[in-house]
C-alpha cells in the first residue's frame, strides 16, 4: 500500500498492485485496474518511487524498475 495526497490535501492509501498507469496531465492521475482514476499532488517519479519501495518491502521487486524516461522513449 502507498499513501498519496489528493488535490484537496487529504491523504489516501492505495493498493499499489492495482495501479495500471500514472500520468501527468499536468496534475498526476493514477489509473487503477478497477477503472478508478485518482488525481494526486505527488509527481510521477515520486509515485513510482513509492511503488518501488512498497514492492521491495513485500519482496516482489528484487532489482529495479526502469521508467520509460530512462529508456529514452
Amino acid at each position: 500500500m502507498i499513501t498519496v495526497t489528493r488535490l484537496n490535501g487529504s491523504r489516501i492509501t492505495l493498493n499499489a498492485l492495482l495501479i495500471e498507469t500514472i500520468e501527468e496531465t499536468p496534475d498526476t492521475v493514477i489509473s487503477l485496474t478497477t477503472g478508478k482514476k485518482i488525481m494526486v499532488l505527488e509527481k510521477v517519479p515520486d509515485v513510482v518511487s513509492l511503488v518501488q519501495t512498497y514492492l521491495q518491502q513485500i519482496g516482489t521487486l528484487g532489482g529495479s524498475i526502469k521508467s520509460v524516461e530512462s529508456e529514452g522513449f
